[in-house]
């Protein structure tokens, strides 16, 4: 069984198994997944009810309910819903589980979509990582539907109102009101997820094979054995299309469009586009359910050798020779190595040279799909791309799309791709229309136009280096390795942290619980980030990053029974046996609420952090709660929670985080129900990690191999390490689809999500804590030796490591802007340490 994350922002997401693929559309809206249907994953369809029997239901204001049975595949290779119609056996096993019942609770976005460059689509994003896209009858119809549905706008990530008029904004509206281009500007997020983010809003989806989103190609050195990213030669000149970076390609194209005007036809440079269903099929052709639409849409055979997907030499030269290839890339091409990889054996045939197709034949820089995916991600990141990028969204997303800025740019295609250029209702031959649909699905179909004036370039790096929260600062690393260090009144080890510091908080702090189950609530000053800002005062640096809580700070002169110290001391009994460990506890995204378990009545329970109270008691286990982890939060509050056991389940919760409980439902708050049940464990569970954006769940027993589930529950593979890597202690899961298991006696190893090991190592210290920098790129680990060290996580090579303190490290967090890195010590104290992972970043040392 295989499952193929789609790298960083989602929302479509399949489970299949055997040779099947899952996939989850990453399309930059980072929304909460949480799901309460059990049914698997499957990908999506896009969905058209095209009987005037199911029209009235959706004028009646409602849904479609019932069972959709997909009718025979598209021209794109996509199931079409029809109400009337079965459908083949192997369109079915990629829909199974798809029906025409969905909850309003668990919608998540809603978009306006185009279908046949039609405005009669919709797309509707579920938080159980899945998404489906209907075509109606005409754009009255899609926008009774969308005041029917809940009013979530188009999801909370784009700096937009949650407002059904959001969900029906134009594309170019959505683009002027959304904060996302600011926040490319100032690098707060990196190119991937803004090219998804304007993806998304022109119209790109993943339930459209037509409107798959468009990735550029960004290098042109693919013969190097060695890959250079700081020499400007082995980059593309983003402010050309594909067609014209090559002089004398570009010449035969301007020809083509001077004498166009053939047959009442507007003129065009390509008779072909840079996305069509065919490209993203060819691309795709190794990996399911991809192969399947591909055999379907050409009688049931792979292509011809000689045009079949085989090396990425060879399709980087054929855009650049052939006059009918001006194919850009996908978003594969930046985080899926397994898409280059013929893992099911396919006969893919032999070339006229004799060879034999199997595998993608990678540059020679690149030894193996990992490293290429890396690399490739790498040079989207560089400073040559960031400040090129702009120039390339003008001529796909910006002004030089279409009019004359187009015909100067060589950038024009046959017009029947753009959005607006013909109207299927118009056309009352049914034949004409069937051919100019035909036309439309085989000549590509060109993003929605965002904007009709220059895009704004990003910031240079060095132009922010002084600005907070810009994940690219490059500055001078004179700065001390320790901020601070905060010793407790009490001596007890400090074995949780919690750094929930975004400065929208009502209380920004840094929350630490100790063994004896006392709690802290140390107020965080933002000042590390701040130091030679504009606007920075003397004042302001004498401030320390973290200010003690007052109550635990008065603790040594307060009686114990006082109300005082029983605000910050948790009295419950927990089970003798149990170890208090970092795993024990959980603190909510706004420090309101600590969660914690151990108790001997198999229960975990919701302390609030403000008065020390219990507030919710949630039972579920058959024996005593060993562990607890908390997936990312978004606005709102709402995250999953997972409960491990001595009885070998987890059982997956959802917190509300508007009703501050286990459950969305505050009625039912005394009897919570889990929204999945994981199994497969054979011994108490000991450690768990979560992640909502890749919607999994990964495992740890006493003993064994570590499980991978879906959040509906189901057992998607076991991580099996080296012989002698058989106890998991600690795991860390990036939203990339890496994940990190720390083993006993100082075994790490690194899985991709599909389960390859991709490195490991051994050290001498046993660790307490690890964790992974926001882009999963760097890995920090501490332990009983009181060294905290830094490693590239894709290969374990150590970065940095710090001076030892005196005392072992038992937990760590990192402040939001990844700037501060706060350890709890078995000294019941903490230490601050300056960290900026930009340091040890290929360009920061190659020309900072």
């Amino acid at each position: 069984m295989e499952v193929y994350p789609l790298a960083a922002g989602g929302a479509a997401h399949a489970l299949v198994s055997s040779n099947e693929l899952a996939l989850r559309d990453r399309c930059g809206n980072k929304r909460l997944c949480l799901s309460t249907t059990p049914d698997s994953l499957h990908p999506p369809s896009s969905c058209s009810p095209s009987t005037e029997r199911d029209r009235p239901r959706a004028e009646r204001r409602s849904l479609p309910g019932g069972v959709i049975r997909l009718g025979p595949k598209s021209p794109a290779g996509r199931p079409v819903c029809d109400w009337r119609r079965p459908s083949p056996a192997l369109v079915l096993v990629y829909t199974d589980g798809l029906h025409g019942k969905w909850m309003f609770s668990e919608i998540r976005a809603v978009f306006s979509r185009h279908y046949l460059l039609q405005n009669t689509a919709m797309e509707v994003f579920m938080a159980n990582r899945t998404s489906v896209m209907f075509n109606f009858p005409d754009q009255a119809t899609v926008k009774k539907v969308v005041y029917c549905l809940p009013r979530v706008g188009v999801g909370t990530s784009y700096g937009l109102p949650q407002a059904r008029r959001i969900s029906l904004a134009t594309p170019r509206q959505l683009f002027k009101s959304s904060n996302m281009t600011q926040r490319w500007q100032r690098r707060e997020i990196s190119n991937f997820e803004y090219l998804m983010f304007l993806n998304t809003i022109a119209g790109r989806t993943y339930n459209d094979l037509n409107q798959y989103p468009v990735f550029p190609w960004v290098l042109t050195n693919y013969d190097s054995e060695e890959l250079d990213l700081t020499l400007p030669g082995n980059f593309r000149d983003l402010s050309k299309p594909v067609g014209a970076l090559n002089p004398k390609r570009a010449a035969f194209y301007s020809e083509r469009y001077e004498s166009g005007e053939e047959d009442q036809t507007p003129p065009y440079h390509y008779d072909s586009h840079y996305s069509t269903a065919a490209t993203t099929l060819h691309w795709l052709v190794r990996i399911e359910p991809f192969t399947t639409f591909f055999l379907g849409a050409n009688d049931n055979k792979f292509d011809h050798p000689d045009r079949t997907f085989s090396a990425i030499t060879r399709s980087w030269r054929n855009c650049q020779r052939d006059t009918s290839d001006v194919k850009e890339l996908i978003p594969e091409f930046y985080y899926l190595p397994e898409m280059f990889v013929n893992s099911n054996g396919y006969h893919l045939g032999m070339r006229e040279d004799g060879t034999m197709i199997c595998d993608v034949d990678l540059p020679a820089w690149a030894k193996k799909p990992e490293d290429f995916v890396r690399i490739n991600r790498m040079a989207l990141e560089s400073e040559f791309v960031s400040c090129q990028l702009h120039q390339w969204i003008d001529l796909i997303f910006g002004y030089k799309q279409r009019g004359p800025e187009a015909a100067r740019a060589l950038n024009v295609f046959h017009h029947l791709t753009y959005e607006g250029s013909v109207s299927l209702d118009g056309i009352a031959d049914p034949l004409l229309r069937e051919a100019t649909e035909a036309q439309i699905q085989s000549f590509g179909q060109t993003p929605s136009q965002l904007l009709i004036e220059p895009h704004p370039p990003r910031s240079s790096a060095m132009h922010l280096c002084f600005l907070p929260q810009s994940p690219l600062m490059f500055k001078d690393q004179m700065q001390q390795d320790v901020i601070m260090v905060l010793k407790f009144p009490s001596n007890s080890p400090v074995t949780h942290v919690a750094a929930n510091t975004l400065p929208h908080l009502t209380i920004p702090a840094v929350v630490t619980v100790t063994c004896s189950r006392l709690f802290a609530v140390n107020r965080w000053h933002n000042t590390v980030g701040l130091r030679g800002a504009p606007g920075y005062s003397l004042e302001q640096a004498h401030h320390l990053p973290i200010e003690m809580d007052s109550l635990v700070e008065k603790r040594s002169y307060i009686s114990a029974n006082s109300t005082g110290s029983n605000k910050r001391q948790i009295t419950d009994l927990v089970d003798q046996s149990i170890q208090i460990t970092t795993h024990c506890f959980v603190v909510t995204a706004d420090n309101r609420y600590i969660l914690v378990c151990g108790f001997w009545d198999k229960s975990f329970r919701v302390y609030s952090s403000e008065t020390g109270k219990l507030t919710q008691i949630i039972f579920g286990h058959w024996d005593v709660v060993t562990c607890l982890a908390r997936s990312e939060s978004y606005i709102g509050g709402d995250c999953y929670i997972v409960s491990g056991s001595r009885d070998a389940t987890l059982l997956l919760w959802y917190w509300s985080g508007r009703h501050h409980i286990i459950g969305d439902n505050p009625n039912h708050g005394d009897y919570p129900a889990p929204r999945a049940v994981l199994t497969g464990h054979d011994q108490e569970v000991v450690c768990v990690s979560v992640c909502a954006e890749l919607g999994i769940v990964i495992s740890g027993a006493k003993e064994g191999p570590c499980l991978v589930h879906t959040i509906t529950g189901d057992l998607l593979r076991a991580l099996e390490g080296p012989d002698n890597y058989q106890c998991p202690r600690l795991i860390s899961v990036s939203s990339e689809g890496h994940c990190i298991i720390y083993y006993e006696r100082g075994h790490f190893c690194n899985f991709s999500i599909n389960g390859k090991l991709l490195a490991q190592m051994e050290v001498n210290d046993s660790t307490r804590a690890i964790l992974l920098s926001s882009d999963g790129h760097n890995l920090v680990t501490g332990g009983d030796n009181g060294v905290v060290e830094v490693w590239q996580a894709c290969d374990f090579r150590q970065l940095y490591m710090y001076p030892g303190c005196d005392a072992g490290i038992r937990a760590m967090d990192l402040s939001h802007d990844q700037r501060t890195l706060i350890t709890g010590m078995a000294s019941g104290s903490i230490v601050a340490f300056n960290i900026d992972f930009n340091r040890w970043h290929y360009e920061h040392q190659n020309r900072y």
